[in-house]
């Protein structure tokens, strides 16, 4: 087996010699979304990271039907579609552990997250978040956190497994590298908006990394600690249905000083979703060199069909044969018939969860686009504005930054491409936070 260095310790390398570079973890499952960003790394020359998270792909399929091998074939197949270099695509699994099944003893849990993990490896995944934080059944109260030890010992655990599974792996030239840390919201989003943002203390980094240690030297992963590149904290950044805490570097001083302290380690930061720009440059400045993003992603592409669906109204509505797609009456009906992710989080009157569930910063709609029905809404709203040319005048109503580039020569009136804009607009704010990432 040859070795190849993954491009994450390069970028990690030069990013603690002193250039201030990061990298962009895209989170989402959505084809849209995934195309955008295969498209904006393909325009910029550079690598691109796709991460999937524990409730959404596993062994079983997690919330989007979607193995982690399937996963793979879907990025892969549209990066070839697309002209995108493999080479350049990265793979990335998110809150790898016991998430999905805190409601089993600790045994069993861990058992399947064990397989979720070599699911993930042999796969191809090569960027991994540990995270055994989640308390089990068997665990105690909800009430009081898992010891720390535990969280190390179980991650260790896993690592183990990842480690194994890639020895074995004939296919998997590059080995993994790891993320440790569990300070962040859960995974899927918090129920609560955060009226209070406690931000990480500088000694609970240092003893995620001295247990963390530890327990790999506990179970021979001496190798492996060499590739943990990043952990996991809150630098006090996080959204709510309505608000963005922005990040203050001020208040997370203490964070950007004790990093400094490991030569090989910087800092992930996760729910930086809707920052602006100059903020997260800030953040990446200050170490944390992998900036999550998803929600803002699929919320923008959510903008985007939802102001299609005002135009195709008021261009067809009048025009005879010409079956409506909508689409804010379809996604609607199937929320309503099917609340299961978004009722625990919309606990409020009908008028205040009706608003929550089209417009919410959280984008708990983002779970519906795969639904059949709401896929068949939205092809059919394409269908309708690719056979049937949208105004300028329309577009300057609802999505005037695609009609300034259509104006500009530099996109085309096609529905498809205009969504493909949209989402594209906030990855290109992550591109100037992070110079662009590694080319």
């Amino acid at each position: 087996m040859i070795a190849v260095e993954n491009k994450i310790l390069q970028l990690v390398s030069k990013h603690k010699s002193g250039e201030a570079i990061g990298l962009t973890s895209v989170c989402s499952a959505n084809l849209y979304v995934i195309k955008a960003a295969i498209l904006n790394a393909k325009k910029h020359s550079q690598s691109l990271l796709i991460e999937s998270t524990s409730n959404q792909v596993d062994q079983f399929g997690g919330y989007t039907g979607i193995t982690p091998h399937q996963f793979r074939t879907l990025v892969f197949n549209l990066a070839n579609d697309l002209a995108f270099p493999i080479e350049n695509l990265i793979l990335g699994g998110d809150h790898l552990g016991p998430n999905r099944w805190q409601n089993e003893n600790s045994n069993s849990a861990m058992q399947k997250a064990k397989d979720q993990m070599a699911a993930y490896i042999s796969a191809g995944y090569t960027k991994i978040h540990l995270d055994a934080s989640m308390k089990c059944a068997d665990d105690g109260s909800e009430k009081v956190s898992l010891d720390p030890s535990v969280v190390a010992e179980r991650s260790a655990i896993l690592c183990k497994v990842a480690e194994e599974t890639f020895s074995n792996s004939a296919d998997n030239i590059e080995a993994p590298v790891y993320i440790i840390g569990t300070d962040v919201p859960p995974p899927g989003g918090a129920k609560e908006d955060h009226n209070q943002i406690s931000i990480t203390a500088a000694k609970e980094v240092e003893q995620t990394i001295e247990l963390t240690k530890k327990a790999f030297v506990k179970y021979n992963l001496q190798d492996a600690w060499n590739r943990v590149v990043a952990v996991v904290v809150q630098p006090g950044v996080e959204f709510g249905d309505e608000v963005v805490f922005d990040y203050d570097r001020n208040k997370s001083r203490e964070l950007t000083d004790v990093i400094e302290n490991y030569p090989n380690i910087v800092y992930e930061a996760h729910s930086t979703d809707y920052q602006k720009k100059e903020l997260l440059k800030q953040m990446v400045e200050d170490h944390f060199a992998f900036l999550k993003v998803g929600p803002w992603l699929t919320f923008a592409f959510r903008e985007a069909v939802f102001a299609l669906a005002l135009i195709e109204k008021e261009l067809l509505s009048s025009k005879r044969g010409i079956i409506l797609s909508n689409l804010l009456e379809v996604v609607d009906e199937r929320m309503i018939n099917f609340p299961k992710y978004w009722e625990k989080y919309y606990d409020f009157s009908e008028q205040e969860n009706k608003l929550k569930r089209k417009y919410s910063y959280s984008d708990r709609i983002r779970y519906y686009w795969a639904d059949n029905i709401v896929n068949e809404s939205l092809q059919r709203l394409i269908h309708n504005l690719t056979e049937n040319k949208i105004p300028h005048i329309l577009l300057s109503q609802y999505l005037p930054a695609e009609y300034f580039a259509i104006r500009e020569g530099v996109l085309s009136e096609n529905p498809e491409e205009i969504i493909l804009h949209k989402i594209s607009n906030v990855l290109e704010i992550y591109n100037f936070a992070t110079y662009g990432g590694v080319n």
